[in-house]
């Protein structure tokens, strides 16, 4: 991660065009003084491409170059777009994760491929463009709008909620195209990742799980009673932060870790901090998320 100033608004604009950006918190102009403008990119993991077209060795795992496909289901329309890293072998499980603000699910395909397991199928949808207040209002990919990044910020409840229900459609869709709720885990990075939790919580269906980084839970004063419908009070969630992280303070990450405590069996979830880790992830987390993929979708 870096600190950047930012002099001209094009640079604001060359960073949000740019999928594969690391996370930058750029300060305005002095012309624009006291605003800031937030993107929270995931930091990249060594390049899996090679210009031979060779495998390159990630995690201890042989990794060829990366491929994917885009979902051509118009029917729903993030999957018309989605990133799809495919298994190796048959797909018996299925990752949906989602990106950050500002981000695309392209680094997080990039992310998956690296901890990749044969018989899943990963799913990294990109967020709608929409004018998002906390960043003065640029449109930028963005799954509901953010007012503030403090507990008491106002919320986008409408936002929140039809997001969930998007992503609700694709579990619905792999239900229908074979791999059922039960196979399915959900995952995400900062706002992806609030609105993963918000969407399993919310969810009648079981899910196998959540992986939950640098993020916080989405209309926390809601839950427990938004969860009474849910399927997934039993369900295991990963939930990881870095110490050092100065948009989203690891202090609201353990309170979000307690306030799931009082929603699901309080021994399903583990809260994993990285010294020295700002917003962004670093290879020990991936590992701990490769390691947790493995034990809630194994082969079957």
């Amino acid at each position: 991660m870096s600190f950047d100033t930012c002099r001209e608004p094009e640079e604001v604009f060359r960073l949000n065009r740019d999928p594969l950006a690391q996370l930058e918190y750029l300060t305005s102009a002095s012309s624009r003084k006291g605003l800031y403008v937030i993107m929270t990119s995931r930091r990249r993991i060594p390049a899996l491409h090679t210009s031979s077209g060779s495998s390159v060795d990630i995690l201890g795992q042989q990794l060829h170059p990366l491929q994917c496909m885009c979902g051509n289901n118009m029917s729903l329309p993030l999957l018309a777009e989605a990133v799809t890293v495919s298994g190796t072998e048959k797909e018996t499980a299925a990752v949906i994760f989602l990106h950050g603000l500002g981000d695309s699910g392209h680094g997080w395909a990039d992310a998956m491929t690296a901890i990749r397991l044969p018989h899943v199928k990963y799913i990294c949808p990109h967020a709608p463009r929409i004018p998002v207040t906390l960043n003065m209002k640029m449109t930028m990919p963005s799954w509901f709008d953010l007012m503030g990044l403090s507990p008491d910020s106002p919320e986008d409840e409408a936002g929140i909620k039809r997001a969930a229900e998007n992503i609700k459609a694709i579990i619905d869709h792999e239900a229908k195209n074979g791999i059922p709720a039960n196979r399915v885990l959900l995952g995400g990075f900062s706002q992806g990742g609030a609105l993963s939790l918000y969407t399993a919580l919310t969810c009648q269906q079981q899910l196998a799980g959540v992986v939950a980084l640098s993020c916080w839970l989405p209309l926390h004063k809601s839950f427990p009673q938004a969860a009474s419908a849910s399927g997934n009070r039993d369900m295991p969630i990963l939930q990881c932060h870095g110490e050092m992280d100065p948009m989203i303070p690891v202090q609201f990450g353990a309170m979000t870790a307690e306030k799931l405590k009082v929603i699901v069996n309080p021994q399903k979830i583990t809260f994993r901090t990285y010294p020295g880790l700002m917003h962004s992830s670093c290879p020990q987390e991936m590992a701990a998320v490769k390691e947790f993929i493995e034990k809630q979708l194994p082969r079957i």
